[in-house]
């Protein structure tokens, strides 16, 4: 019997550019990169190096351009909208801006996420979002607005939203950034206890370094390369 994890993205050659003619600039070059089934990757890197370029690119939030980027076994160089869709709705986004409706209670902004998926009631979206919110320990805040929680209640609120629909991989960029070093460490954890729970993929970009003792793999980008890896989970 065959245990071993599975490929959730296999990038090769992968190169990317911004503008046209004159004006087109490389940001990526030649990225090589494997993430598997279940681990925790850490990429780091320099302001302007790239980073949130390949992390949109991983979650089909913009076409791939050139070489070759397959995420869940589908191919996004070159692939269809609907193709892209159909790749999105098996990944949760964390991102610096929460990007919560203030309009929506926390259970309401974290049910949007169930609403992509066929197949729950809204009385089972409505159950699946404040266990969710439970998970994350705001069983108190469920019917709480956004403008009544503070920064790490509003960003366990987007953790939740990323994690209710049980997606295959989680791709957060800069999640602790605007959070002080307790509420950015207590949402790197919760993100970590849940989605291993899951057996969810976490991709995670990040300058803050007091947070890369969770990854299996640091990684790090500088200049649209990738310059070197650090593994925390070989003995």
């Amino acid at each position: 019997m065959n245990n071993k994890p599975e490929n959730v993205v296999l990038i090769k050659k992968l190169n990317h550019y911004f503008g046209q003619a004159a004006l087109k600039k490389q940001i990526l070059f030649n990225i090589d990169l494997t993430v598997k089934s279940g681990e925790i990757v850490i990429l780091k890197g320099p302001s302007g190096s790239g980073k949130t370029t390949l992390l949109t690119l991983m979650g089909g939030l913009r076409s791939s351009q050139s070489g070759s980027l397959k995420v869940l076994n589908q191919e996004l160089v070159g692939a269809k909208k609907h193709q892209l869709i159909k790749v999105r709705k098996n990944i949760g986004y964390i991102f610096q801006a929460h990007n919560l409706l203030k309009a929506l209670t926390a259970r309401q902004n974290v049910q949007m996420s169930l609403e992509l998926h066929q197949g729950f009631s809204p009385q089972q979206a409505k159950d699946k979002s404040i266990a969710m919110l439970e998970a994350v320990g705001l069983g108190d805040r469920v019917n709480y607005y956004p403008e009544n929680l503070s920064g790490g209640q509003k960003q366990r609120v987007a953790i939740a939203r990323a994690l209710v629909s049980h997606p295959k991989m989680i791709l957060a960029d800069e999640p602790t950034a605007a959070l002080d070093s307790k509420s950015g460490r207590d949402v790197v954890e919760i993100m970590q206890k849940l989605a291993k729970d899951q057996g969810c993929t976490i991709f995670i970009v990040t300058h803050d370094n007091r947070i890369l003792d969770v990854a299996d793999r640091i990684i790090t980008l500088e200049d649209g390369r990738l310059e070197e890896e650090e593994f925390f989970w070989l003995e």
